[in-house]
């Protein structure tokens, strides 16, 4: 987005490397930095320059994608609070692509223009999958002209981009769309503990869903791995938990109910504590489960 310098990209995680190796493979100048050095190396290998540290993918990057777990962490890269984070900010374009609170955004967007820098929601929808694929859905919140520098960027990464407005715009989107499939997945898993334990075939089950008009590609993908009882990681169950949580906040600052979402809160966290936090999230199943055999 400025001309003359590659791009950043901070946080190498389930989701974050393979966002990052579409870009390496589609020749965009990268430069990649995560607090576990050794994930750097596959970036490596597909082109991608390895910063030494923070300040070095700063000095050499105008703008830096962001995919980090939360706020702390996001805090902590940008050196925010500290006498680094001017330095890090100033004349760049900081795109933060996680899912963070929608009223930390804000906060972290005024910061940001405070200190002489510009900064874009760009959240997105999918699981490691579709993010292996490039088929994410991405959405954008900041100023027209820099939303208009990042879309192409974001081509490797995403199947399609929608504007959203102004800060905090996307993150209220994507907790919009993210309500819906935590709930969706739920209920799935509800729907198949229901069906195991009146001993129908699994295989039919699944059929007959797919066949039906509630079929998704994340339902079909989810009843495989439920039918299987593959509980691999691709949306983790703490991931989901923080998402849980992030949704029932946005909710209460809007004075507004959100029953599903206290239940799903619940289940969850239920599912983290029997040790399942990096399970995948249909393993929520276990929780009802457990409640079924209480």
């Amino acid at each position: 987005m400025i001309a003359g310098k590659p791009i950043g990209f901070i946080g190498l995680g389930t989701m974050g490397t393979p966002m990052a190796l579409n870009l390496a493979k589609a020749g965009t100048p990268l430069f990649v930095w995560n607090r576990t050095p050794d994930r750097c190396a596959s970036l490596a290998q597909a082109g991608a320059g390895v910063a030494s540290d923070l300040d070095d993918l700063f000095a050499r990057c105008g703008t830096v994608l962001l995919m980090l777990e939360n706020d702390i962490a996001t805090d902590a890269v940008l050196g925010r609070g500290t006498t680094s984070f001017a330095r890090r900010v100033e004349k760049r374009c900081i795109v933060s692509m996680g899912t963070v609170s929608a009223e930390y955004s804000r906060q972290l967007s005024e910061d940001i223009r405070a200190s002489g820098g510009r900064y874009v929601e760009a959240p997105v929808s999918g699981s490691r999958k579709p993010a292996e694929a490039g088929q994410l859905v991405g959405m954008l919140a900041g100023n027209a002209v820099d939303l208009d520098l990042l879309r192409p960027l974001l081509a490797p990464i995403c199947k399609q981009v929608f504007d959203c407005g102004e800060v905090p715009g996307a993150l209220h989107m994507k907790l919009a769309v993210n309500t819906f499939l935590i709930t969706m997945v739920t209920g799935l898993a509800e729907a198949g503990h229901f069906a195991a334990r009146h001993d129908l075939d699994m295989v039919r089950f699944a059929e007959i869903l797919n066949a039906g008009p509630m079929a998704s590609d994340v339902s079909k993908m989810k009843i495989e791995k439920l039918r299987h009882r593959d509980f691999a990681r691709q949306a983790g169950i703490s991931d989901v938990l923080k998402n849980s949580r992030l949704v029932i906040e946005a909710a209460r600052a809007a004075g507004m109910a959100f029953p599903l979402m206290k239940v799903c809160e619940a289940l969850y966290a239920e599912t983290e504590a029997m040790g399942c936090a990096e399970e995948d999230m249909i393993a929520v199943v276990r929780a009802f489960e457990a409640r079924t055999l209480r």
